[in-house]
């Protein structure tokens, strides 16, 4: 697999995306997902990655938005429905948490859903170091939302 930085201007990365949105809004409430379309994830404060398989397929993409100098949020963290459980998610993952400790963060938080069609991403966090915490940024609290952190300082 190969993981590189994205301008998003591929078609394959904007239809791998426009379905990333899709599902996500029909699996959440309104008013209760909080994915970047294009535009957000073309921002100057967001890096976005994707992985490819050995074959040159997408099968998966995460961002990293600048919330202070210290604090990054991690976004649009996706991979191909074909595609989990084979470590796909795990190396994007570390991959983006390490650009964050390069690039200084002591810290990077997250914003996921809180019901079962969620839980893989929760425990991948889990399992990384993420913990439970208040709302950060501009999130409030919602029923149908789970923020996790990650001090990325000893």
């Amino acid at each position: 697999m190969t993981i590189a930085l994205d301008d998003l201007r591929g078609a394959d990365v904007v239809a791998f995306l426009e379905e990333h949105v899709t599902q996500l809004r029909d699996v959440t409430p309104p008013g209760s997902s909080h994915a970047l379309d294009l535009d957000g994830l073309r921002a100057p404060d967001v890096r976005f990655w994707t992985i490819t398989g050995d074959d040159g397929e997408l099968v998966g993409c995460a961002a990293l938005k600048t919330l202070t100098a210290e604090h990054a949020e991690l976004k649009s963290m996706r991979t191909a429905g074909h595609r989990t459980r084979q470590g796909v998610a795990t190396a994007l993952l570390r991959h983006v948490l390490g650009e964050a400790r390069a690039a200084g963060f002591g810290r990077v938080s997250l914003e996921t859903g809180s019901f079962e069609f969620f839980a893989p991403a929760r425990a991948l966090y889990a399992r990384h170091g993420f913990t439970g915490c208040e709302p950060f940024g501009d999130y409030r609290l919602d029923p149908h939302s789970t923020f996790m952190t990650l001090e990325l300082r000893p």
